[in-house]
């Protein structure tokens, strides 16, 4: 006898700021699932574009919050509080985080819940992503001083029970840099100990030129204070568990190069 797999009622949270461009195609990925059993919450933090006016559309499908002032002069920092904000007003025991600009494959929710019903004691799960050429799976080192792949945040969901759970740790006002995807892969992967992937495309990652991740270029002086804050971040979840952080050579470089980076930016 096949056992019937529960539909779990799903909520997807959407952050926009400014991404009217890319905000329908994105809503209608969500509105295209073969799984029906979900609420769509929008969070749009003070965009000055056209993205109201296009949700306005999908008025009768989605719970918008509108934010009239920025709290935070980071945006990873405002998409943090954009996230905790909509969760505050979720339903759904499964959450999944959706960046405006990215879109859903059509079996993404349905395939999420299947995971969930059949891995009753894992509580965060990643998917792979089509549209990026550069994303590359790597093993994960077992080491307790090293991350596995960070996921785009789009690729990210949980249960809402994690979820409460990470909102203890996760620094919502500190590291400016250090996006909400480093932050909740860091904090599964060492503290909970409960980090899963799901080798499926589910994701399609879209590159717009207003995304937070387009401030990081690879080796840019932002992309080697992101990399330090993520540093700071593991030690402080080592140091929750009661773990020894190991001072590696990355970690080393890391430092050296953030604080040339630093002075020469002081004004003196």
């Amino acid at each position: 006898m096949i056992k019937k797999i529960k539909k779990e009622f799903i909520s997807i949270i959407i952050t926009n700021f400014n991404k009217g461009k890319f905000l329908e195609k994105s809503l209608i990925s969500v509105l295209n699932q073969d799984y029906k059993n979900y609420e769509i919450i929008i969070f749009d933090d003070c965009s000055t574009d056209n993205s109201l006016k296009i949700i306005n559309k999908f008025k009768n499908r989605v719970k918008l919050i509108i934010n009239k002032k920025k709290k935070f002069s980071s945006s990873p920092l405002n998409q943090i509080n954009g996230i905790i904000q909509a969760f505050k007003k979720c339903n759904g025991k499964i959450i999944c985080l959706l960046d405006s600009d990215d879109r859903f494959d059509n079996k993404k929710l349905l395939k999420i819940n299947n995971f969930f019903q059949n891995n009753i004691k894992k509580n965060l799960v990643v998917n792979s992503i089509k549209g990026k050429s550069n994303f590359k799976l790597k093993r994960i080192n077992a080491s307790k001083t090293t991350w596995p792949t960070i996921f785009p945040t789009s690729c990210i969901s949980f249960r809402a029970s994690f979820f409460k759970s990470f909102i203890k740790k996760v620094k919502s006002r500190s590291l400016p840099n250090l996006e909400i995807d480093a932050r909740l892969i860091i904090y599964a992967y060492h503290y909970k100990k409960d980090f899963n992937i799901i080798f499926d495309k589910l994701t399609q990652y879209i590159v717009s030129h207003n995304s937070i991740s387009t401030n990081y270029i690879k080796f840019s002086k932002n992309w080697w204070f992101k990399r330090k804050e993520a540093f700071e971040y593991l030690q402080y979840i080592l140091k929750q568990k009661k773990i020894l952080f190991f001072k590696s050579c990355d970690y080393m470089i890391t430092n050296t190069v953030s604080l040339f980076f630093y002075l020469l930016d002081r004004k003196w």
